[in-house]
């Protein structure tokens, strides 16, 4: 894990940023001594959002089998 003072960050903060992606933390010291974590939030995903799937079938055949599905 890498650790930076305050004014390295501020300086090189697209490299911080991209650092912290990779790495998962990234610590940057004051001079006070006081330290703070820099972490990557994790991006939600969305229940209904499901991988596409490649499939020959129409829209008509797809209509006939949710019918289908709903008469049972």
């Amino acid at each position: 894990m890498k650790v930076y003072t305050d004014s390295e960050a501020r300086q090189k903060l697209a490299m911080v940023l991209e650092q912290a992606e990779n790495t998962g933390k990234v610590l940057i010291r004051r001079k006070d001594g006081r330290t703070f974590a820099l972490v990557p939030e994790k991006i939600a995903s969305s229940p209904p959002d499901v991988p596409t799937i490649q499939a020959n079938i129409t829209t008509q055949e797809l209509v006939d089998i949710i019918c289908q599905g709903r008469e049972r």
